[in-house]
């Protein structure tokens, strides 16, 4: 309950939350009520009253029909409430990543973050939102319970108290353990999730080459790093609700006592034996309940601690995203590219040294060498994902460092080597939910030559690519690629042997059709380039 992240949610939404909370309060009083009818309904038998009796006992299943019918409504309006904090958790966890630069966002594997929008969320529902709800009933049973004893006598309200003081002094005994165990939890379980991704990603390679008693071992160490700390969270827990098992029946027992004692007496009803041995169970149980909702809410602050998103949006709000929208524009560039004796290192390698170039608008360049001479790395650095570069970059008379990459990214497209398409239609993948023009979407396949091999489609641009494109060729997905930066139409085009997996006569088709744009400022990297084609270009420079 003391986790401002935590706190945060249940504020933001408010609404759906306190309409969960108000059917809550509803049929905790009508439960309580019930109790209290039941001990009218007991009185009548021993008075010999029938007709009190029957009165009593038809207004005791008005209240239980009632009961059951706002049940359903009141776990409507929770799962709700619910479902409108975990899809705001998976929200600010996206923005987070959008805030991430370039390199830190790829420090980490993508099972990590895959964990946080599945596991993550998932224990959060389970160790906060659910027992959240469940310390809310179980806090307005206890205050109906008491008030109801107290209408009976003030000794069992003075007994109450007592015992409330008793259960809620107990989970300080485990708070700190349960911060800790949940804390290790949610860092094994990432850890499994992206054990398993990889596990699932080098799947053809172990089956190759006949490793499949590899694949089943790993499997299962990542299942048991998944459960072994859950399992310890569970026990723990367990322990915890056991001595308070046995602090409950004490409490209960002793309670039960007094209400014989002052029925014995007469000074409350004897048909409060019934209904107020129910009240002083519903109170005990109650009690215990808080303190195990307590305990759950103590352990998933880690989970918490992980979205800090909120804290930047709760303080500036709309001002920052205004902000920011009005710094993304840049001046389209004039002149072109220079870098003067710029040098990366990759932690202690060094894979860039003393590069000098200077590439004019509209120019068409070339970079060639071997495999890890810093060819795509100085991809890269023009794009503004690895600022960390020594020397300068400059766009026109601006350095790249006092850029934001998202303003790099409004003139420039980028072809990677691997090419990533999404599980959705080639229409899809090219505009990327952008709306475009019949005619710009016609002259970007035919620049990317892809137009062909539509036509063998049955769906033409409709047709789905399947899971990272696996319905389609390696040049097929470059060639998706390509229309979409062409699409796109930005004035610097980069390109990572964006042509590598085409037969040459598409493949030339498509550097004829980009060398031929006036406009366009193209860099282009290549393992070889022919004598021949190495006069198409401004300049080549060999790394």
């Amino acid at each position: 309950m003391n986790s401002t992240n935590m706190s945060f949610y249940l504020r933001k939404f408010w609404k759906e939350n306190t309409l969960a909370i108000l059917f809550l309060v509803i049929l905790c009083g009508l439960q309580v009520g019930a109790n209290l009818l039941m001990m009218q309904s007991f009185q009548g038998i021993i008075d010999r009253n029938m007709n009190q009796f029957i009165f009593w006992m038809l207004f005791l299943v008005i209240i239980w029909f009632l009961i059951y019918g706002l049940t359903g409504l009141e776990t409507f309006f929770r799962c709700r409430a619910i479902r409108v904090m975990n899809n705001a958790i998976r929200q600010d966890i996206a923005e987070i990543l959008l805030k991430k630069s370039y390199r830190c966002f790829h420090e980490q594997p993508v099972g990590e973050y895959l964990s946080q929008f599945t596991n993550d969320i998932n224990q959060i529902e389970n160790l906060a939102w659910n027992p959240f709800f469940d310390f809310i009933r179980s806090t307005v049973t206890v205050v109906f319970s008491i008030a109801a004893l107290l209408m009976l006598h003030w000794s069992l309200l003075a007994a109450s108290l007592v015992t409330t003081v008793i259960m809620l002094s107990f989970p300080k005994l485990f708070h700190q353990q349960m911060e800790h165990l949940g804390s290790v939890c949610t860092r094994e379980q990432s850890a499994a999730v992206s054990r398993l991704k990889e596990l699932l990603a080098g799947y053809n390679v172990l089956r190759f080459f006949n490793q499949e008693q590899r694949f089943t071992n790993e499997a299962e160490v990542a299942s048991d790093q998944i459960e072994k700390p859950k399992f310890r969270l569970a026990y723990v827990k367990g322990f915890a609700n056991a001595g308070m098992g046995c602090i409950n029946i004490v409490c209960q027992m002793l309670h039960v006592a007094l209400i014989g004692i002052l029925s014995v007496r007469g000074i409350i009803l004897q048909g409060a034996l019934t209904g107020g041995g129910n009240l002083c169970g519903n109170l005990s149980a109650g009690l215990g309940n808080m303190v195990q909702d307590v305990l759950s809410m103590s352990s998933v602050k880690p989970y918490f601690e992980k979205i800090s998103v909120h804290m930047r949006k709760s303080v500036e709000g709309q001002t920052e995203k205004e902000a920011l929208k009005a710094g993304m524009q840049m001046e389209i560039m004039q002149n072109g590219i220079t870098m003067d004796n710029v040098s990366f290192c990759y932690d202690k390698k060094t894979v860039l040294q003393g590069f000098t170039a200077r590439l004019k608008k509209g120019g068409k360049y070339a970079l060639t060498g071997p495999s890890g001479c810093g060819k795509s790395t100085l991809l890269k650095l023009m794009l503004g994902c690895l600022p960390e570069y020594t020397g300068s970059i400059r766009l026109d008379d601006r350095e790249l460092r006092g850029c934001r990459p998202e303003q790099l990214w409004q003139q420039i497209s980028y072809i990677e080597q691997d090419v990533f398409l999404f599980n959705s239609t080639i229409r899809d993948n090219i505009t990327l939910g952008r709306e475009f023009t019949t005619e710009q979407i016609r002259k970007a396949l035919q620049d990317s030559a892809l137009e062909n091999d539509l036509l063998s489609m049955p769906d033409g641009l409709d047709t789905v690519v399947g899971e990272n494109g696996g319905n389609l060729s390696g040049g097929q997905k470059q060639r998706v690629a390509i229309a979409r930066a062409l699409l796109y139409n930005r004035s610097i085009l980069l390109v990572d042997e964006g042509t590598s997996a085409l037969d040459r006569e598409n493949a030339d088709r498509i550097e004829k059709n980009l060398l031929s744009k006036p406009e366009l400022t193209l860099i282009l990297v290549s393992h070889h380039l022919s004598e021949e084609q190495k006069k198409q270009f401004t300049r080549v420079f060999a790394l």
